[in-house]
């Protein structure tokens, strides 16, 4: 069996390119509980608000239930379910899940697998997160879910993404992209201008994608900004985005008190953006459009206004 290659086609609702990563969320979860105790049940009623937590922070912008991928990923060969009265799921419903004692776990033929091949579940994480989450947030998802992978696991690229139109393309990163897109906006960070280096190597400045790459978001500059790490992974976790004018948003669920905070994140709100430079490609509209539907969280803030 080809559990690599399973895992990497679970079927998923997808329109418009609308991020619906509730299965990879759940099996990565599961693979991180299988490594903790290999024969334990995942009872949904135990579960639901470690389930509940991950969809927050790293699920669609929208509200969402666990009990969606509970009850689906078993059709995707990959995960069982069973009740106290058997085998097989309840359904969807939250409450029948829990009242049934609905208990899932990873099927039969892929414990069995993970259990020989050690390697397995290092590449299955690979799959699931370059596929699905951006490379800001691997490692910090891995902690999320306590799956502990071998060296590098965070560096290994798929190159076989699905499209929109439900077939398997072929698709190679183009690493030259962070030094377009740097190039482009000057070395400086297109939020707070940050521009620090040692010596000629710019540190702590990086290239983001604005429609993520495991969404069909182009290698290019138009799909680019440069951001230091700090406005990337706010960017990536939604609470940062880039409206309509090219102003930055700042999402009214970030709550920050401290002075770092406020001058950070919270005075963001409303200020244009800094580059690119004369005659470099600014970012596409609809690469920003999609990141306003599917990655930034809620309504942006009113500007700040000076006192």
């Amino acid at each position: 069996m080809d559990w690599v290659g399973r895992v990497g086609e679970l079927r998923q609702w997808s329109a418009n390119g609308v991020r619906a990563p509730h299965k990879p969320l759940l099996l990565l979860y599961a693979l991180g509980r299988f490594q903790e105790d290999a024969d334990a049940g995942l009872r949904y009623s135990a579960v639901e608000n470690d389930l509940k937590r991950l969809l927050a922070e790293y699920g669609p912008a929208h509200r969402t239930t666990p009990a969606y991928p509970f009850h689906h990923l078993a059709g995707d060969g990959v995960w069982e379910v069973r009740t106290d009265g058997g085998q097989g799921s309840p359904g969807t419903g939250v409450g029948a899940l829990r009242e049934s004692g609905a208990t899932g776990r990873l099927a039969p033929g892929l414990r069995q697998a993970l259990a020989d091949d050690a390697g397995l579940a290092d590449r299955l994480a690979a799959v699931l997160l370059d596929l699905h989450f951006p490379p800001s947030l691997h490692e910090e998802l891995l902690d999320a879910v306590g799956l502990a992978t071998g060296a590098g696991v965070t560096d290994v690229v798929t190159d076989v993404v699905p499209s929109a139109r439900g077939r398997r393309d072929r698709r190679t990163r183009d690493r030259r992209m962070r030094d377009a897109v740097l190039t482009a906006y000057e070395y400086r960070c297109a939020f707070c201008g940050y521009d620090g280096s040692i010596g000629a190597v710019p540190v702590g400045l990086e290239a983001a994608h604005v429609r993520w790459w495991a969404f069909d978001g182009p290698d290019a500059v138009e799909n680019g900004l440069c951001l230091c790490s700090l406005h990337h992974r706010l960017f990536d976790k939604g609470v940062l985005g880039v409206g309509v004018s090219r102003e930055v948003m700042v999402s009214q669920h970030f709550v920050g008190r401290g002075r770092a905070a406020r001058e950070q994140v919270l005075e963001l709100a409303g200020r244009p953006l800094i580059g690119p430079q004369r005659g470099a490609a600014t970012v596409a509209a609809d690469h920003r459009d999609w990141h306003a539907r599917n990655v930034f969280r809620g309504a942006p803030r009113q500007a700040v206004r000076a006192e």
